[in-house]
C-alpha cells in the first residue's frame, strides 16, 4: 500500500499538484440485530481503497478508488488532478494549505480481549439477557421492544503526502446501542434510545455494564409512564443531566466551532454557524463555560492521535471560561485564519474527502457531588435524559425534551416529572451555570456532516450541570 500512495503522490505533483495527499482506508464492520431477544440479522461489510486529494492551480480536487492496482490508483490520481483544474478559474481566491505539526507515526488501539476469541453465542446471548431481565423489572407496564444492534469495527489507515506525513494506524471499535418501548394502555408509551461506543475490544462490554444499564433504565422507565406528573409552571432552578449537557456541548459549542461551517460551507447541508470570523473572544457563557474538544483520550469512540491529513491531533478549548476561544481547524481552513491546524480533518471512509469534524465533545467538570448539586435546591427539576431535541441552523436557539426527570423539593428527589422541556438560546444555557459536579461522563453517537453525508463515531459528555432559575414548559404526550 505504501508503494501505491507513493506512486499516487509522484503522479500527482507531475501533473501540476503543488499539494498531494494519498489514504489507504478500510474499515471492517461486524454486526448483530435483535429484537425481542431473538437475533434478525448479522452481516459483514468490509469498504477498502485509496483516497487522493490534490491541490492545483489554487484548487482541490479528490478521487477515490476500490480497485487496489497501479493502474486504479493512477486513474483517481488524474481524476482528482482534472476535478481540480477544471474547478480553478471558479475560485474568488485560491487556496492556501496552512501550517500543521504533521508527523511520521505508527499506532495502534490495545485489545484486552479480542472480537475473534469471543464466542458467537456469548454476544448473542447478551440479548436475550437483556429482554428477559429487562420483562421482569417491568411491572405494571410492558416492555413491547427490545432493539439491539451490536457493531464490531476495525479502522485501518495509511496516509501519506506530499510534505512528507506518514501515519499508519489501527482503530477497534465496538457500538452497543439499544431501543426499547414501554407502554400501558391508559398510561400510553415511553421510548429509549441509547448507544455506547469505544475503542477497544469486547471488554468494553463489562466495563459499560450494559446489561445492570439497560435493566436499571427498563425498571427505572416503567415506573416512569406510571408516575410521572407534569413539571411545576413557574421559574425553577433544574438540573441538566450529563447527557443532555454533552448534547449541548456537541451542538451548541462542537458544530458552530467547525471553522468550514463558520466560513459557509455547510451552509446548504447541515446549516450555518452564530460564530463569525473575528468573533474569538466572543463571550457566550459565564466562567463554568469551558467546553473542549480532544480525540486524544484512551478508549473513546472519537479516538485518534493524528488526522486524515496526517497533523497531530490534541485538545483544542472551543468556549474557555465563557468566551469563543478556538475553532475546529483543517489545513486549509488554518489558512484563511492565519493560524495552523489543530488536526480536526476526518473522512468516514476511503471514497470521503477529509472534512473538519468533532471527537470527543465535553463541558469540562466542577467541584462538587450530585448530592451536593441537589441539597441546595429548594423546589427544581433534575432533567437525567431526553428522549427528543431540536436545535436551529445556527446552534443557537435549544430545545430539549426530557425522559427520566425528578422533581426536587428540599434537596431531595420527589419523584418522577413527565416530558419536561428545555427550551433557551445557546448564551442563556452557558451564562445560566451556576454549579457543574466533579464526575465527567460521556455518551457515544454518530455525527453526520456533509455532501455526500459522512458519519463519525463522537462522543459527547459532560458533568450535571446546575442552572439558575428556568421557566420549563412540558411536551404532549
Amino acid at each position: 500500500m505504501e508503494d501505491l500512495l507513493q506512486k499516487a503522490i509522484a503522479e500527482a505533483s507531475s501533473m501540476g499538484a503543488t499539494y498531494v495527499e494519498a489514504r489507504y482506508h478500510k474499515n471492517d464492520y461486524f454486526t448483530l440485530r435483535a429484537r425481542n431477544g431473538n437475533l434478525i440479522d448479522s452481516s459483514r461489510e468490509v469498504e477498502e481503497g485509496v483516497g487522493v486529494r490534490v491541490l492545483v492551480d489554487g484548487s482541490l480536487g479528490f478521487a477515490s478508488t476500490s480497485t487496489l492496482s497501479k493502474e486504479g490508483v493512477l486513474e483517481a490520481v488524474r481524476r482528482a488532478v482534472a476535478a481540480a483544474k477544471r474547478l480553478s478559474w471558479l475560485m474568488k481566491s485560491p487556496l492556501r494549505l496552512g501550517p500543521g505539526r504533521t508527523g511520521r507515526v505508527k499506532y495502534e488501539v490495545p485489545v484486552a480481549k479480542s472480537f475473534e476469541n469471543t464466542p458467537l453465542d456469548e454476544k448473542i446471548g447478551l440479548f436475550r439477557e437483556l429482554w428477559n431481565r429487562g420483562r421482569e423489572v417491568v411491572k405494571e407496564a410492558s416492555l413491547k421492544v427490545m432493539f439491539n444492534e451490536y457493531v464490531e469495527s476495525l479502522e485501518e489507515k495509511v496516509i501519506l503526502t506530499s510534505e512528507g506525513a506518514y501515519v499508519r494506524s489501527t482503530i477497534p471499535r465496538l457500538y452497543f446501542g439499544y431501543n426499547m418501548v414501554i407502554s400501558h394502555p391508559q398510561k400510553g408509551v415511553v421510548q429509549r434510545w441509547r448507544e455506547f461506543g469505544g475503542s477497544g475490544g469486547f471488554e468494553l462490554v463489562e466495563k459499560w455494564r450494559v446489561v445492570d444499564t439497560v435493566v436499571e433504565e427498563a425498571g427505572t422507565l416503567g415506573r416512569v409512564i406510571l408516575e410521572a406528573r407534569a413539571p411545576p409552571s413557574e421559574p425553577v432552578e433544574v438540573l441538566v443531566g450529563s447527557e443532555i449537557v454533552g448534547l449541548m456541548a456537541h451542538e451548541s459549542a462542537g458544530h458552530p466551532s467547525e471553522a468550514d461551517r463558520i466560513l459557509g460551507r455547510e451552509a446548504a447541508q447541515a446549516g450555518m454557524s452564530f460564530i463569525k470570523k473575528g468573533m474569538r473572544g466572543f463571550k457566550v457563557g459565564n466562567e463554568n463555560a469551558t467546553v473542549v474538544d480532544d480525540p486524544t483520550i484512551p478508549g473513546s469512540y472519537g479516538f485518534f492521535l493524528y488526522d486524515d491529513e496526517g497533523v497531530s491531533a490534541r485538545p483544542k478549548y472551543l468556549y474557555r471560561e465563557g468566551e469563543v476561544y478556538e475553532h475546529l481547524h483543517n489545513r486549509f481552513t488554518a489558512a484563511e485564519y492565519n493560524t495552523e491546524s489543530n488536526g480536526s480533518a476526518r473522512a468516514m471512509n476511503y471514497a470521503s474527502e477529509p472534512i473538519i469534524r468533532m471527537s470527543n465533545t465535553y463541558v469540562t467538570p466542577g467541584d462538587y457531588t450530585f448530592e451536593e448539586l441537589v441539597e441546595d435546591i429548594e423546589y427544581g427539576v433534575y432533567i437525567k435524559s431526553y428522549m427528543e431535541w431540536n436545535i436551529d441552523d445556527e446552534r443557537w436557539s435549544q430545545r430539549y425534551v426530557g425522559l427520566e426527570a425528578y422533581l426536587i423539593e428540599k434537596g431531595e428527589l420527589k419523584g418522577f416529572v413527565r416530558n419536561p422541556v428545555l427550551e433557551l438560546t445557546t448564551k442563556t444555557f452557558y451564562s445560566s451555570i451556576v454549579a457543574k459536579s466533579k464526575d465527567l461522563r460521556f455518551y457515544a453517537g454518530t455525527c453526520g456532516k456533509g455532501e455526500p453525508s459522512q458519519g463519525v463515531p463522537v462522543w459527547f459528555g459532560g458533568p450535571d450541570v446546575k442552572l439558575t432559575k428556568i421557566r420549563l414548559s412540558v411536551a404532549p404526550g
